[in-house]
């Protein structure tokens, strides 16, 4: 398939699932979230890891902040993202409350970093991937700007994709640098890659 077919295809997907995103009733998407976070707690890679690398949610993401809040009261250290130019690079920083947030970039909250310390290290460390949509195989179509595929270019942890079940394809077309992630967690099932 080529760049512009992959690319084309791509931004039909992403236009379709983020109307049907849209479009989720609000108490239907809460009860998801929910399933969703259990589901997400109960991985023995989130219980064992010591620091969890995750986005902070918009109104359409599978919801984060429950997990967010979970993982600091259970003493993990909480790295999330800061983008930090409009071409793909974004930076980790650790927070130790919500209240560290600010609107940033795309108007999402992201780390205040004269607060925050750069998260330093991916040793024992679990990264949260956002995504519209995935596929069987993890591969993903996010907003498009590549933040993520760059960042787990050179991510040396785990990886966990999360996505509501009915937002999963059979295959998604990927190009040369897209990323896929080691594990899925949906609300209703837990999907592992061999490496």
């Amino acid at each position: 398939m080529s760049l512009i077919n992959v690319r084309e295809k791509k931004q039909a997907l992403r236009a379709r699932y983020k109307k049907l995103r849209q479009a989720c009733p609000p108490e239907v998407k809460r009860r998801l979230d929910e399933k969703l976070t259990e589901s997400f707690l109960s991985l023995d890679e989130y219980k064992s890891c010591e620091a969890l690398f995750t986005f902070v949610s918009s109104p359409i993401e599978c919801d984060t902040r429950q997990i967010i809040e979970r993982a600091l009261a259970g003493g993990k250290k909480v790295a999330v993202p800061k983008c930090v130019s409009r071409s793909g690079d974004m930076r980790f920083y650790y927070i130790t409350s919500p209240g560290e947030l600010s609107a940033g970039m795309y108007g999402i909250p992201e780390p205040d970093e004269k607060r925050c310390k750069p998260a330093d290290s991916y040793e024992n460390a679990l990264c949260i991937v956002p995504g519209l949509c995935f596929d069987y195989r993890h591969y993903r179509v996010g907003f498009g700007k590549g933040y993520y595929d760059r960042f787990l270019e050179q991510f040396s942890g785990i990886s966990a994709g999360i996505c509501y079940s009915r937002y999963i394809e059979s295959e998604i077309p990927r190009g040369a640098f897209d990323r896929n992630t080691d594990i899925l967690v949906t609300e209703k099932f837990i999907d592992r890659l061999e490496r």
